[in-house]
């Protein structure tokens, strides 16, 4: 048997960032993984048919990484991870040869809305200024932090008036709230779909405030250079430089529980390790049905986890293509800022293709095709091999296809070419520049990481009150589980899923704490923030 400090199951991103953390506290810490190598969702390949060309195919598109202060903390800049933010960030081609575009440059986007319409560039700035401050010193110190108990959190919104417009914004869904404030039909899908359906279900209520949080957020998608297996191998050089250990292609059996308590792990191989502490980064139902024995916690608990519930929406196809020349689009006649569009949107014209999309993946069909992607090497040539280019196209589509996720096996070759030929509409050169393609499929997804169960790339839907304090369910919202020793991690803990640090942050405070450590970063405190907003509201009221 071996001892550590602790040990992590799984070295997703949230497990190495939380890990780098606690190792930099001196703490013994092993992370354990069956993949081949660690960083879960971020991982760059090559090409498996021609050398030199490598592509992404989980995790692309990273929203404000180098703003995290996991990124300043762990001096990942140091160990080599640059990322790269493109002025036109977001273009969406529709077939008439218009774009809608998102710049780095806010004025820039309001004059692109403005061509649409403009009065909704007029919302697009109220909306901007007005959660600026919102998204500043509640919305950022919340994701910060482990979350607020819900009625406490009611009860301090409620004492400011931008804690009172938060909450009001939050009781519509975001279909509500674009509807409400914007009337243009392209503006209205273009918004949902970049700020609103790659994240949350568009119907769902309390996620009002999401739309206008990313129209006020400065942060813009990002590209890790390299590729973005890259910010993986940076977390994993702080680790190790600070003494920390990772084993990957290993087998868990079970978690261990003595006395009421986790105390360590048994691997398929019989080998057992023992640690102080034992942090999940898998889904509660790995955690709690798989690798718990069953009378490890209240029946009740191992209920909860059962009841974990993952997104229709989120599981996506890919389609991947090593390329002679990058997409030259056909709109770029007109408009040519649109070659150096970053990400580009494609096949989404008007608001009511939403409900299409949620129909088909209700029924497990193939909507019409709605897409986004990237062409990396643009902006990072060091992608494929001089003048040449990669490129990919993700879709939403069901994961269980007619039924049965397997059908996707037969099915998935015949729906790239489509997803190709929808392509080519929009970029004609694309017919003699394509040297290789290959897709993946929600069941690709799922084989690869399982616990993106159902290929549920947000690892958790943030309905059936999955959020915050009650993320992934009652009890265990706040990293520590009802079995003493044992702490969550991963993305199905609060803020959610998407390549952000931020669970496996706010872990950190939580294990070093329990651990007798010092905290030696200074995070942000989501409660604190809120007392010192009404405090100073109340101050301004007394003042007038």
């Amino acid at each position: 048997m071996s001892h550590h400090d602790v040990l992590l199951l799984g070295t997703g991103h949230n497990a190495l960032v939380l890990q780098a953390y606690l190792a930099r506290c001196g703490l013994r810490t092993l992370a354990l993984d069956r993949a081949p190598e660690p960083g879960g969702g971020l991982r760059t390949m090559e090409n498996p048919n021609l050398p030199g060309f490598t592509h992404h195919p989980h995790s692309f598109f990273h929203r404000a990484i180098t703003r995290m202060p996991w990124f300043r903390d762990l001096e990942l800049a140091r160990h080599g991870v640059r990322y790269i933010e493109p002025e036109l960030n977001v273009a969406m081609l529709l077939r008439d040869g218009r774009a809608l575009e998102w710049w780095t440059d806010f004025e820039r986007t309001a004059a692109s809305f403005a061509e649409f319409s403009r009065k909704d560039a007029d919302a697009l700035r109220r909306w901007t200024e007005e959660f600026r401050p919102i998204v500043e010193q509640i919305l950022i110190p919340e994701a910060q932090s482990p979350p607020l108990e819900p009625e406490r959190r009611r009860v301090l919104l409620q004492q400011s008036k931008l804690g009172r417009r938060l909450l009001e914004v939050s009781a519509l869904t975001p279909l509500e709230f674009v509807t409400q404030n914007f009337e243009h039909d392209a503006i209205r899908a273009g918004l949902l779909f970049f700020n609103g359906l790659r994240e949350v279900d568009l119907r769902q209520p309390g996620f009002g405030h999401a739309i206008p949080a990313l129209l006020a957020s400065p942060a813009k998608a990002q590209m890790c250079v390299g590729g973005s297996g890259n910010l993986a191998r940076g977390l994993v050089a702080d680790i190790t430089e600070h003494g920390g250990k990772i084993r990957c292609g290993v087998e868990l059996k079970q978690i261990l529980v003595r006395n009421g308590r986790a105390v360590g792990v048994e691997l398929n191989t019989g080998e057992q390790l023992t640690a102080d502490f034992i942090v999940s980064g898998l889904n509660p139902q790995q955690t709690f049905l798989d690798l718990l024995p069953p009378d490890a916690v209240p029946t009740e608990v191992r209920a909860r986890a059962a009841g974990f519930q993952y997104n229709l929406l989120a599981p996506l196809f890919a389609l991947n293509v090593a390329l002679r020349e990058p997409p030259r689009w056909a709109a770029a006649a007109q408009r040519p800022e649109l070659d150096r569009a970053f990400m580009f949107i494609v096949g989404l014209e008007r608001f009511g293709q939403f409900h299409d999309i949620v129909a088909a993946h209700e029924r497990g069909e193939i909507p019409a095709p709605v897409a986004w992607g990237a062409c990396p090497t643009l902006f990072d040539p060091t992608q494929a091999p001089p003048g040449q280019h990669t490129a990919f196209l993700w879709e939403k589509l069901p994961y269980a296809l007619r039924g049965d996720a397997r059908n996707w096996d037969a099915a998935q070759a015949a729906h790239g070419r489509d997803l190709l030929a929808t392509w080519t509409e929009f970029a004609p050169n694309l017919a003699g520049s394509v040297l290789d393609s290959f897709t993946r499929s929600a069941l690709d997804t799922e084989r690869s990481l399982p616990n993106m169960t159902a290929g549920d790339l947000l690892v958790g839907s943030f309905a059936n009150g999955q959020v915050g304090w009650n993320r992934p369910f009652p009890g265990a919202g706040s990293y520590r589980t009802p079995l003493p020793g044992l702490y969550l991690c991963g993305g199905s803990t609060h803020p959610g899923g998407n390549i952000t640090g931020l669970c496996g942050y706010n872990a950190a405070r939580v294990l070093v704490a329990d651990a007798g450590k010092t905290v030696w970063w200074n995070p942000p405190d989501a409660e604190s923030a809120l007392v010192k907003l009404a405090a100073t509201h109340e101050t301004r009221q007394r003042g007038l």
